[in-house]
C-alpha cells in the first residue's frame, strides 16, 4: 500500500514538474532565453523514466518487505520534497528541467541557492538513493545512483558553461588577486 501511494505521488509530481518546466520554457524563450545541452536531455528523461520503471519492476518482482529503516527514510524523503519545492520556488520562472539561460539575467542567490549552486541536483541524487531503499529495491538504488552521477558529470559542466557565457556567473567576475 505504501509503495503504491509513494509511487503514484512521485509520478504525479514529476508530471506536474514537467508541465511547470514547459510553461517556464515558453516564458523564458519569449524573453530571449537560449537552451544549452539539448543533446543529453533526452537521455536524462529516459534515465528518470527507467528509474521509475526499475523501481516498479524490482518491487513487483521481489516483493520485498519495507526496510527496517523505512520510517526514517520516509521522513528523509518527505523532507527532500520540501527542499525540492523550496529550490523550485526560489528560481521561480527560471526553474526548468532543461538548461535554459536568459542572457544578462542575474544568478538567483536566494533560498538554497545562497549556499550551493545546484541544490535540486543534490535533492534528486538523494531521492534516487532513498526512494528505492525504503522498499529495499537495492538494484535500482545502486544502478541509478551511478547513472545519475554520470549524468551530472555531463550536465553540470554544460550548465556552468552556459551560465558563465550568458549571466553574472562568478567566473565572469574580474580576478581580484591579479589586479
Amino acid at each position: 500500500m505504501l509503495f503504491s501511494i509513494v509511487f503514484i505521488l512521485i509520478c504525479l509530481q514529476r508530471l506536474g514538474e514537467l508541465m511547470v518546466a514547459r510553461s517556464n520554457e515558453r516564458y523564458q524563450k519569449q524573453q530571449g532565453a537560449i537552451e544549452a545541452g539539448q543533446g543529453h536531455y533526452p537521455l536524462m528523461v529516459i534515465m528518470h523514466t527507467l528509474f521509475l520503471c526499475s523501481l516498479l519492476f524490482e518491487y513487483l518482482w521481489l516483493k520485498p518487505p519495507l526496510s527496517p529503516l523505512w520510517p526514517y527514510l520516509l521522513i528523509a524523503f518527505i523532507t527532500l520534497q520540501f527542499a525540492r519545492v523550496w529550490a523550485i520556488q526560489s528560481l521561480g520562472r527560471f526553474w526548468n528541467t532543461k538548461i535554459i539561460i536568459l542572457p544578462g539575467a542575474k544568478l538567483v542567490k536566494q533560498g538554497p541557492y545562497k549556499w550551493m549552486p545546484h541544490p535540486n541536483y543534490a535533492i534528486v541524487a538523494l531521492e534516487i538513493a532513498i526512494i528505492p531503499l525504503i522498499f529495499q529495491a537495492y538494484f535500482t538504488a545502486i544502478i541509478f545512483t551511478f547513472l545519475n552521477y554520470g549524468m551530472m558529470l555531463i550536465r553540470i559542466p554544460i550548465e556552468e558553461e552556459a551560465l558563465s557565457q550568458y549571466s553574472n556567473h562568478p567566473s565572469n567576475e574580474p580576478d581580484k588577486i591579479s589586479s
